[in-house]
């Protein structure tokens, strides 16, 4: 079934006020919100382009190739969140560095220490936050994930109210509006195993408590004695290609008290406890 062009022209507008919403703010970003608009703008004409540039292949060459729009599509839409410490000493650096096209990185939402909550890219769009990374069979999470920095040294900064429960509250409209799995809400760390340990000493459990992620029982059952830990890990999402380096991430987010690359008995409790949630 063909488009009509009205129909299509309507999808297409509807499409790129969505990419635009989270660009208005206030004239101290003016330059940097023309950038976000333009570049709006250039994927909005790479979807509307029919057919798409390069996109068509035939054994038989041109003449047999033909575009037909179906009627039934939609916007990709995130599936994880993952969270982040930004390791800069505040908002107003954080944003700096995100506004750096030299840096390259980005998220979609950075929030402060006394609660405020930035939006920086829209959700349906792909923010450069996770970098090399991999969850289960997911090697991109770039582009199935919305990534959150919290305003935090990652050092001596405390986790304060105001900003967890900002978190709180956007974690639950996150969850709702994408229909988010609750073992989907992870860190950073537990993505780039090595590579990154954030966000440290954070309290996961007071987000597992509210259905975003998952958190061991307070009364721990022996596993088997069959019980494979590196199983286990991979299981849970773990990338386990470098074991040190799992149990290691695994013991940031989990343990916290002891993040040194081997599980002992309490570890494995633990792990064991989380992995039967899976």
């Amino acid at each position: 079934m063909l488009f009509s062009r009205s129909s299509k022209s309507l999808s297409i507008s509807a499409f790129v006020l969505v990419l635009m919403c989270s660009a208005c703010g206030s004239s101290k970003y003016a330059a940097t919100e023309k950038i976000y608009k333009e570049k709006a703008k250039d994927f909005a004409k790479i979807i509307n382009a029919t057919p798409p540039v390069g996109q068509l292949y035939d054994s038989l060459g041109l003449a047999n190739q033909e575009w037909v729009g179906s009627v039934n599509f939609g916007i990709r839409k995130p599936n994880f969140v993952v969270i982040h410490h930004t390791a800069q000493d505040s908002l107003a650096q954080t944003i700096k560095t995100f506004f750096s096209t030299k840096a390259g990185t980005s998220a979609h939402y950075v929030i402060s220490r006394d609660g405020k909550v930035v939006h920086m890219v829209n959700d349906y769009l792909r923010a450069n936050h996770a970098g090399i990374s991999k969850w289960g069979k997911d090697t991109d999470l770039n582009s199935s994930s919305i990534g959150i920095e919290l305003d935090n040294n990652g050092l001596t900064d405390p986790w304060p109210d105001a900003q967890i429960n900002s978190l709180l509250k956007l974690l639950a409209t996150l969850k709702k509006t994408y229909s988010i799995p609750t073992a989907n809400f992870i860190g950073h760390a537990d993505i780039a195993p090595k590579r990154k340990n954030d966000p440290k000493n954070f309290p996961w459990k007071k987000l597992a408590d509210k259905g975003f992620g998952y958190w061991y029982d307070d009364v721990l059952k022996n596993p088997p004695v069959d019980f494979n830990t590196e199983m286990a890990l991979r299981y849970i999402g773990y990338d386990t290609s470098n074991l040190p380096a799992a149990i290691t991430a695994f013991k940031i987010h989990f343990i916290q008290s002891d993040i040194t690359p081997t599980l002992t008995p309490v570890d494995i409790l633990v792990l064991y406890n989380v992995y039967t949630k899976y």
